[in-house]
């Protein structure tokens, strides 16, 4: 598995393969299992988590599962293989490249269910190159999440399930997709509260019940209705590594190094992680497909486009970190009215940490990030890529639309279509309490209210299908059309202001419109994109595509308008380089600069 075997490791080869004839157990031996020295952890401090992660797997973790466990399967580790028994027993993987996409634990799959014995073994260690920098990371995690979730949907984990006994049984439950699984419950729990929070804001329901509680007194309900959130769950994933480091080196070594790696924003990486798992973990449960992504695994810590990274992300965390800072604004414009600013900060600091950490952390882990040249350079480039038309032989890096055609590739059964559509209708809930929080509403609970504001919504994107219409394709009335354009923004604009003067709308109702009327246009999307024959035959499906764009330019704006800001100052640059990278790289990163001049494409 492109191990570096060290000359002294290299001798005690014989010894390990004596192990072959040694009794482990019931069974002789079919996949001897060693430690792993992840040698690549001294570039960057994504170097540093990533092997420092890997490190207490292949020792803490393996140890356990292979003694007393007895449930330690093979993970593209340094593991040594019987060949007579697996080439007599069905061979070392599986031949589909889709469900066996992790196709190195279905051969401890494939030893464990064939009565093989899988043992690990701490004399001995080979060297290991893992991923270093943040693409890679995610690429890899992607890989293996999405394979985990083709383990869920695969015949070799009901069997062994089958076959274990109960409490085998729960010691394999955590050694395959167990770790996935609850971190994609974990996010499920993030979600369900800010939800529920949010739904108890906008009913009013949260209101009366605080006000019972103030007049009966009742302590234990009050402390129910203001549970806080004060660690984020993101960091718990680092546990295992903690004890790792304090079995391996002691408690004082594994305690500053802790608190370094925390000045390295190792919260922010592993919050990040976590949006990763969660995401590939969960589409491929949902709609299968997962696929092989080459991460490369090279020394590649160079700066990162804008686009390029917004195509990675986009769906992955940039929406959902959007959607979690949307729940906390509406919740605290319409349903904290209890404990101050302290208390909002104590029920939603951990909620806020993650939408950032979800927006952000690939720009803050990029080398020259926050350079101004290299700012200016990635607008320009992405803003190219995303008015970019597609067509036959255009590639997602070169176009919006091809790339956008892409990320819809994985719905693609009816099954899947149905289970987007009810995960999407969430986002009405939005619209259906704001618009009754309005000025304009007059305190009525009235449905007319409702279908009124879907009128407004229509009207929006009748005026979305008038400034869609291209010039270019309208030779003749190129002018015409663009008349037909200023007055319509003029008189829409006009008839807000006569709006807020002469009605009970007010300024704020503009805003609570925004916040209302954004979740439900996602909405409708999500839904169009996942019932896209029936889109296309209705011939909406260029309206589709045009507010889609206008979605991912919103959305990458307001990610680009703070790393631009924070660019405009040269010591956040210096800053990020010398926390993140070890100092021999920061040196040349900074003459690689210097030498470019103005030249903003050359350099690292």
């Amino acid at each position: 598995m492109n191990q570096d075997n060290y000359f002294e490791e290299a001798l005690k080869m014989r010894n390990l393969l004596e192990e072959f004839y040694q009794n482990h157990g019931k069974h002789k031996p079919s996949i001897l299992g060693v430690r792993e020295h992840v040698f690549t952890g001294s570039v960057s401090s994504l170097a540093s988590f990533m092997s420092n992660q890997e490190t207490s797997f292949v020792t803490l973790g393996q140890r356990v599962l292979a003694n007393p466990l007895k449930v330690r399967m093979h993970y593209g580790h340094p593991d040594v293989f019987d060949r007579i028994f697996h080439i007599t027993r069905g061979g070392i993987s599986k031949a589909s490249r889709v469900i066996n996409i992790s196709e190195d634990i279905y051969a401890g799959f494939n030893s464990t269910l064939r009565l093989g014995n899988i043992t690990h073994h701490e004399y001995i260690q080979v060297g290991k190159g893992r991923d270093v920098g943040l693409n890679q990371i995610a690429l890899f995690e992607g890989k293996v999440a999405g394979g985990n979730g083709e383990q869920v949907l695969s015949r070799d984990i009901y069997r062994l399930g089958q076959l274990f006994d109960f409490f085998r049984m729960l010691s394999f439950y955590v050694t395959t997709i167990g770790f996935y699984f609850c971190t994609m419950l974990t996010v499920w729990t993030v979600y369900i509260f800010l939800y529920g929070k949010t739904y108890l804001a906008l009913s009013g329901v949260g209101e009366s019940i605080q006000n019972r509680v103030d007049i009966l007194q009742n302590t234990a309900l009050n402390a129910a209705l203001n549970t806080q959130f004060l660690f984020q769950i993101g960091v718990f994933t680092a546990i295992p590594m903690i004890l790792g480091f304090i079995l391996e080196f002691g408690v004082l070594t594994a305690f500053v190094s802790f608190i370094t790696m925390q000045f390295q924003l190792c919260s922010v990486f592993f919050t990040f992680s976590l949006g990763t798992r969660t995401h590939y973990f969960g589409r491929t449960i949902l709609h299968g497909g997962a696929k092989y992504r080459a991460t490369g695994r090279g020394f590649v810590v160079r700066h990162i486009k804008f686009a390029e990274n917004y195509r990675l992300y986009s769906r992955s965390h940039f929406v959902k970190g959007l959607e979690v800072a949307l729940l906390l604004v509406i919740f605290l414009a319409y349903g904290f009215n209890n404990g101050g600013a302290v208390g909002y900060i104590l029920l939603s600091i951990s909620s806020w940490f993650m939408a950032v950490s979800w927006l952000f952390a690939p720009y803050i882990f990029n080398p020259s990030g926050f350079e101004w040249q290299k700012v200016v350079e990635d607008f320009r480039d992405w803003t190219n890529w995303l008015f970019y038309r597609g067509g036959i032989g255009v590639k997602g890096e070169e176009s919006w639309e091809a790339w956008w055609d892409e990320e819809l590739a994985h719905i693609h059964n009816v099954g899947g279509r149905i289970l987007e559509t009810v995960l999407s209708l969430r986002f009405f809930i939005f619209q259906y309490g704001v618009v009754y929080h309005m000025d304009a509403s007059e305190s009525s609970k009235a449905l007319l209210i409702y279908w009124i504001s879907w009128a407004v919504l229509g009207g929006l994107f009748v005026l979305l299908l008038v400034f869609g219409l291209n010039p270019k394709a309208m030779v003749h009335f190129q002018l015409f059309l663009r008349l037909i354009k200023s007055i319509a923004l003029l008189m829409v604009l006009a008839g807000l202001v006569v709006a807020v003067v002469f009605t009970s709308l007010s300024v704020k109702d503009v805003f609570a419109a925004i916040l209302a009327f954004v979740p439900t246009g996602w909405g409708v999307l999500s839904i169009a994109v996942a019932w896209k024959p029936i889109v296309k035959k209705l011939g909406l499906w260029k309206t589709v595509r045009s507010l889609a764009r206008l979605y991912d330019a919103g959305t990458g704006m307001i990610i680009f308008v703070p790393i631009a800001i924070f660019s405009w100052f040269p010591f956040i640059s210096t800053f990020q380089t010398r926390l993140l990278f070890n100092q021999a790289f920061s040196r040349g990163l900074e003459i690689s600069l210097i030498l470019a001049g103005n030249n903003p494409n050359a350099g690292v």
